[in-house]
């Protein structure tokens, strides 16, 4: 069945002006078709904020090959601020099916048994289906045409919380994975940790009496050998050493404000007001904004674009910190490898050789932690933003 043709289309409108101004208008609607095409998206269907998103990176990548990454990026984070600017005052076109002849039967209840994480996505999505049919009874019902913008940003909030818990259980997912990883780690440490002690009990009771100096010394290594070795009766058979020696993930992108700036007009709580501001108007009439309701929406909404641009500023900021933390580890790393394989070749003694490999393997999961990190917070971003989980991100072994 044919997608009906959406009465209006402004994103893709504004998207044809911005890019014609830089392609020209019969070269951005080719880029457009193309975008469109490459993605699977329906020819005719509205598009949203996030799908420009997703144009404006393929013609970013564009620009940067043929007039360079500065011009490129520059470019890119004015038209970011442009749209997220559009996105504060105008809602994702939404195409709502003909209303029935019949009503539809009502749904059964819902079963509950169900694990405790789904039910807040459940109930997300039955708003959303709610939000959607309600806008659809409201376009067929003249009387009330005035409340159509608030139905539609009441359509964008609750499509948003939807976004909200299934980006929480990708988190949670990839948290999961992340933890298995790091556990993998600290077992690798610890082998390595106890090769060391090893060997350092077997020099140490290797010397004659006189020579061992404080007994302390040898107790406490020996004591330290019994506690790695309980660490690893525990945990060692949980893990192998392949997870540990999987390669860290090195994500290379520019974690600059202008990109994300699409969080704040999308975040979920944003949206909300934004419904409850134009709910408002409806309701005051001809009071308009003097309409003390009205004043009191405006605030609400106001408070809640601070409170999400501040989320977003802390997110991008850890992010920013563990993408710092991260290239000084990799580059510790580098030079522990490059230490070790000098030490073999120059023929080093085993305790020196473990010593190495240890302090390798303590750097390999520090790095690897804030790889970790840094992936969730950029992960969230995305989600942020654009509807699709991938990034532009490079991977390299260390």
């Amino acid at each position: 069945m044919t997608e009906p043709k959406p009465a209006h289309d402004p994103y893709r409108d504004w998207l044809r002006q911005r890019l014609g101004q830089e392609l020209g208008v019969r070269e951005a609607e080719q880029f457009i078709q193309g975008a469109v095409q490459r993605r699977g998206w329906a020819a005719m269907r509205a598009l949203g904020p996030r799908d420009v998103v997703a144009v404006l990176q393929d013609v970013y990548k564009n620009m940067a090959e043929t007039v360079g990454e500065g011009r490129a990026d520059k470019w890119l984070q004015e038209t970011s601020l442009d749209l997220a600017r559009l996105a504060e005052r105008v809602p994702m076109p939404v195409v709502t099916p003909a209303p029935a002849a019949a009503p539809k039967p009502a749904p059964l209840p819902v079963s509950w048994g169900r694990r405790a994480h789904d039910l807040p996505l459940m109930l997300a999505r039955v708003h959303a289906e709610i939000a959607t049919r309600s806008l659809g009874a409201i376009r067929s019902n003249p009387d009330l045409a005035r409340l159509e913008r608030a139905a539609e940003w009441d359509v964008q909030a609750t499509a948003a919380e939807v976004r909200r818990w299934q980006t929480e259980d990708m988190l949670t997912k990839l948290r999961a994975d992340h933890a298995r990883i790091e556990v993998a780690d600290q077992v690798a440490s610890a082998r390595a940790q106890a090769e060391v002690l090893e060997l350092t009990v077997g020099e140490i009771e290797g010397l004659p009496e006189q020579h061992r100096g404080n007994p302390a010394q040898l107790a406490h290594t020996r004591l330290m050998l019994t506690q790695t070795r309980a660490f690893l009766d525990a945990f060692g058979p949980l893990v192998t050493l392949e997870e540990a020696d999987t390669p860290l993930t090195m994500l290379k992108m520019d974690l600059q404000n202008a990109h994300f700036s699409l969080g704040v007009p999308l975040h979920p709580n944003v949206l909300r007001a934004r419904h409850g501001l134009n709910f408002a108007l409806w309701q005051a009439g001809d009071q308009g904004d003097h309409a003390p309701a009205v004043q009191d929406a405006r605030n609400v909404l106001a408070r809640a674009e601070a409170e999400a641009a501040t989320q977003l500023k802390a997110t991008i900021d850890a992010a920013r910190a563990h993408q710092a933390a991260l290239n000084q580890l990799a580059r510790h790393v580098e030079e522990l490898e490059a230490r070790a394989l000098k030490l073999a070749g120059m023929g080093g003694d085993p305790l020196s050789l473990a010593r190495v490999r240890l302090e390798w393997r303590q750097a390999r999961a520090a790095a690897r932690i804030q790889a970790n990190r840094m992936e969730e917070a950029v992960r969230l971003l995305e989600a942020l933003v654009s509807d699709s989980g991938d990034f532009d991100a490079g991977s390299a072994a260390q």
